[in-house]
């Protein structure tokens, strides 16, 4: 089964154009690593002024997180659905990301958690390396809570 595009956008909540993930290179149970080309999409919802962020690297994390959650459910070890609650040491270490070139590597790693919370450290790098990364704290099923 491939994991493109079109997995991904019927596993999370993400539709259309929010769907920013073109596919999933690996994956393990504690570990994803995406690609993405979305960010020079010039209708890329997340664009300012014509300009996508850094910051917005945060929002590609995320969704790398939420098919990583996505997977497990699939194979037999459920996460529920989670929910953003923090960042914490955010590396921005460009200004933008829609003027790289080429895909982005979306990665994200589990650190640890609970039945109720997760923890994951996130990167997105292009050719040139890291251009985010952080560490984000996921609050499962908060919403049935």
């Amino acid at each position: 089964m491939p994991l493109d595009r079109d997995w991904i956008a019927a596993h999370i909540p993400h539709r259309g154009a929010m769907c920013l993930l073109d596919g999933v290179l690996e994956w393990d149970e504690r570990r994803i690593v995406c690609r993405a080309a979305s960010h020079r999409d010039v209708a890329n919802p997340l664009r300012v002024a014509g300009i996508l962020p850094a910051a917005c690297g945060i929002e590609y994390g995320a969704q790398a997180m939420a098919v990583h959650g996505a997977l497990l459910d699939a194979h037999g070890a459920p996460l529920g659905r989670g929910f953003l609650a923090s960042v914490r040491a955010l590396r921005l270490r460009v200004a933008r990301l829609d003027d790289v070139e080429g895909p982005l590597q979306v990665s994200a790693e589990r650190l640890g958690g609970e039945d109720d919370h997760v923890l994951y450290a996130f990167s997105i790098a292009g050719d040139a390396g890291e251009l985010v990364g952080g560490r984000a704290a996921v609050v499962l099923d908060a919403a049935g809570r």
